[in-house]
């Protein structure tokens, strides 16, 4: 079922996520469709479940999305249920991002420039996998939902000022979606 996208501002985005019960199979099953119905509405590369409203660790990446852009990404879909991070590499890459819940706003954003991750699939099968390039970027982005953390956290200081104004108007609904969205 389509959920709307909480904004920036809404108090859910601010929380740690707790582990999903991976007992709770049909928890889980409903979770993940509406996780892919709304990034499928909402036009988007990846969906954390806090930003529909549910803090539990899940979230799902979906490179089809910017093959266009990213050719090797073409096919590239994870849910991650659970995920850790269990290396990073020393090496550092930027880019520019965006975020559902940040509407509108893009900025540039250091991170890892590649990364391993210890997770469960849909069918609760332990998985490891590094990921690199443009699908790292994406998983990252989504993994710094479920603690928290929106990607304007991490841009340079002089950059954050400089966009306080939006994300102050975000925070009191003033923006416009093409998504159901709400900020609570």
């Amino acid at each position: 079922m389509i959920q709307p996208i909480y904004l920036y501002g809404s108090e859910v985005l601010r929380k740690v996520a707790e582990p999903f019960d991976l007992n709770d199979t049909e928890g889980l099953k409903s979770l993940v469709q509406d996780l892919k119905d709304t990034l499928k509405v909402a036009d988007g590369c990846g969906l954390a479940a806090p930003q529909i409203g549910v803090s539990k660790r899940v979230v799902i990446v979906d490179g089809d999305v910017v093959s266009e852009e990213f050719p090797y990404l073409k096919g590239f879909f994870r849910t991650l249920i659970n995920p850790v991070v269990t290396s990073q590499s020393d090496k550092k890459c930027e880019y520019s991002e965006g975020c559902l819940s940040v509407p509108g706003v893009y900025a540039d954003v250091v991170r890892p420039e590649s990364i391993t991750v210890e997770y469960y699939n849909e069918n609760l099968e332990k998985v490891t996998e590094t990921f690199d390039k443009f699908g790292c970027r994406m998983v990252q982005h989504e993994l710094s939902h479920l603690d928290g953390c929106v990607f304007t956290d991490l841009v340079a200081p002089i950059r954050k000022k400089m966009l306080a104004g939006k994300l102050n108007n975000i925070s009191k609904g003033k923006v416009g979606t093409q998504y159901r969205a709400k900020i609570k």
